[in-house]
């Protein structure tokens, strides 16, 4: 870690886009954290015996002339696809999600496997300090990290926030979410795009074949279970939830043709409600911003967390963030 202008914590999509958004307004001394072995948040990706899955984000939609704009150059680098839907169309990276999370953060050098413990005021900003005792200061703080990470940062932290803004951020409820990773020997029944989201089994929520998504050369399946599921089920034991996931997929690959299962335990998943602001400003003299994808701009007809949130929640923070560090 190092002193900055500008400091980011959360290295999923809205922390990326932040930090691109201030670099290209003329902020050139921001500094991105996380926690993780590599950026991108839920836009996840693991690599199993030579081939490879989504685990988090599986596409995007576009709903906003600004996400737009990127998408369409996204499509002439080659880094994204339209993988299915009509009228509305499913995006997804070609190399898996995280790999486009890697290239709108190549430039950016995040600070990783780097977990901020606590935050205390400063002269003039903030000072952070990490698991491992490192500290540097910030002029400015964004925390992009899932909400309920964020209240307990805060909550351990000498940091005076607006009290009734952080009341508010506490109501927000965000479910777990259990993602089952099936190796298989043998093609699934599931359609010509890999994807299905209708008639599952009670508690699955999707599933995606990423053989037939385009991303791999092994066949490997995603499954999701949804949040009543996945908080039913978050402490049990691996082995009952693999019994049970198995029980559930066995509709759409032969049980005989599993080679391997993994689990993903998403402790934060999916916000069950929304804040209608783009970012919410914690402080009420000092620039602490705090931002993601439960926080929707006013005009957003979804009113649901998804990729789009996310990535116009960093825009906006970043704008804003910039204007302010310009005039100081």
């Amino acid at each position: 870690m190092r002193d900055a202008q500008v400091t980011i914590i959360g290295a999923g999509l809205s922390g990326i886009m932040a930090a691109r958004t201030l670099v290209e307004r003329g902020v050139e001394d921001v500094q991105l954290i996380d926690k993780g072995r590599s950026v991108g948040g839920r836009l996840a990706t693991r690599r199993i015996e030579g081939g490879k899955a989504d685990h988090g984000a599986q596409f995007f939609t576009v709903r906003s002339n600004e996400l737009q704009q990127s998408v369409d150059d996204w499509l002439e680098k080659g880094w994204v696809k339209h993988w299915f839907g009509d009228p509305y169309p499913r995006y997804t990276s070609i190399d898996g999600m995280n790999t486009l999370a890697k290239r709108l953060a190549e430039d950016l050098d995040p600070v990783l496997e780097t977990r901020i413990t606590t935050i205390k005021e400063s002269i003039g900003g903030f000072q952070l300090t990490s698991e491992s005792g490192e500290t540097c200061t910030t002029g400015a703080l964004i925390i992009t990290s899932p909400l309920p990470q964020t209240i307990a940062l805060l909550e351990k932290s000498t940091v005076s926030v607006d009290s009734d803004v952080l009341e508010k951020v506490k109501r927000i409820n965000v479910d777990p979410a259990f993602v089952g990773l099936f190796e298989v020997t043998s093609n699934t029944s599931l359609p010509p795009s890999g994807h299905k989201d209708e008639n599952l089994p009670s508690g699955v929520e999707r599933i995606v074949d990423h053989y037939k998504k385009g991303i791999t050369e092994k066949c490997i399946i995603s499954m999701y279970m949804d949040g009543e599921w996945s908080k039913e089920y978050f402490e049990e034991d691996e082995s009952e939830i693999i019994h049970q996931m198995k029980e559930k997929i066995k509709d759409y690959c032969t049980i005989s043709s599993i080679r391997s299962v993994q689990i993903k335990r998403w402790r934060y998943a999916q916000s069950t409600n929304i804040i209608h602001k783009p970012f919410l400003n914690l402080h009420e003299a000092l620039p602490l911003y705090i931002a993601g994808d439960t926080f929707l701009h006013e005009d957003d007809e979804a009113s649901r967390t998804r990729f789009e949130s996310a990535f116009r929640s960093g825009i906006a923070t970043g704008r804003h963030v910039s204007g302010l560090v310009r005039q100081l």
